[in-house]
């Protein structure tokens, strides 16, 4: 297995505005992946991701920065920085927005996994991770995206 990048493709019935908003604005990204978000959606921002586990109640706080913000074409921002300062390698998540006849094309893409310097087991563990947990949250983008436009 290469462990250089993961991709995930959904087409989601909703404008490529409404999906820009969904995954570049705190408030609706905490509706579909992490339990708390806080970011500003501009180019060079830092911000944070937080999830919880409810049957501990321990969270875990991960560092990100917005790298691009091009609406409503891409949101991509750097996160898992080793280091508190968000300095060093880090992994890059992209999402981009391709409009089409009945809706978008999402596709979100995340890669640094070989540039972390982590040892194989790591490497495998977290690409793993990252594989289940894409898995789950791409599912729940559309679902939330299709929730939120059918309310509106």
């Amino acid at each position: 297995m290469e462990h250089g990048s993961i991709e995930r493709d959904i087409h989601v019935d909703a404008s490529p505005e409404v999906v820009f908003e969904v995954i570049s604005r705190p408030e609706h990204m905490r509706e579909w992946w992490p339990d708390d978000a806080r970011f500003e959606p501009v180019a060079g921002a830092p911000g944070e991701l937080v999830w919880r586990d409810a049957a501990t109640g321990e969270t875990n706080t991960v560092a990100l920065a917005i790298v691009d913000v091009d609406p409503p074409k891409r949101f991509s921002f750097r996160w898992c920085y080793p280091d508190p300062a968000r300095s060093g390698p880090s992994l890059l998540v992209t999402f981009d927005l391709v409009p089409t006849g009945t809706g978008t094309q999402i596709r979100m893409t995340e890669t640094g996994f070989r540039e972390m310097g982590w040892e194989v087991a790591v490497l495998e563990e977290q690409y793993r991770d990252h594989v289940s947990g894409w898995d789950h949250y791409i599912p729940a983008l559309g679902t939330y995206v299709a929730r939120l436009v059918a309310t509106s």
